[in-house]
């Protein structure tokens, strides 16, 4: 009897907490990566987007717990090679992305911190690219009744291999690439 009774009560519990855990479906077509590069020496930069093909956010009692997230590399643009002169095939290239052999890139949510005073997330999180996968750290803006998570964040490039250097001190890339994320659920 003793047995019987716990047992029906690990079953209530893990039926409680599955109720209070969701999972939200990203909307892959209304979601957006905004990426900006620039050069080290020059006033110059080149812009462009990059689109998810899937992504999942879990919350459990209002608050985010995780989450994995589907990049789709090969629908990296570059806002130069909209108007006629930008360098999207470099960009695919190996020298950056090498979009042929990996055609996707992850991110999956390991740690998060909720700052109820801000109303901010500090999310932790694998991000794979080339193969390659690193930690990385940043500020999320979460809106509940728009269903949207917002965030801004850097990474040094050459942690995931992307390594292109040019010969030319004044020409050379910034090793940081810039992101703005808005994800719609």
């Amino acid at each position: 009897m003793k047995t019987l009774l716990i047992t029906f009560i690990l079953v209530i519990s893990t039926s409680v907490q599955a109720q209070d855990q969701k999972t939200y479906q990203l909307n892959a077509q209304e979601s957006i990566i905004n990426w900006r590069g620039t050069y080290s020496f020059l006033f110059s930069e080149h812009t462009g987007t990059v689109h998810f093909k899937e992504g999942t956010l879990i919350a459990e009692k209002g608050n985010i717990k995780g989450g994995d997230f589907t990049i789709d590399m090969t629908t990296i643009t570059n806002e130069d090679y909209k108007k006629g002169v930008g360098a999207v095939k470099h960009l695919r290239s190996d020298d950056f992305f090498n979009v042929t052999k990996h055609t996707e890139a992850q991110l999956g949510i390991t740690k998060v911190e909720y700052y109820a005073n801000e109303n901010r997330h500090k999310i932790s999180a694998d991000l794979t690219i080339k193969g390659i996968t690193k930690s990385i750290e940043f500020w999320a803006d979460v809106d509940g009744t728009a269903k949207t998570l917002m965030t801004k964040f850097k990474i040094d490039r050459v942690r995931w291999g992307i390594t292109h250097n040019s010969k030319t001190r004044d020409h050379a890339i910034s090793d940081a690439i810039e992101f703005d994320v808005h994800l719609q659920f």
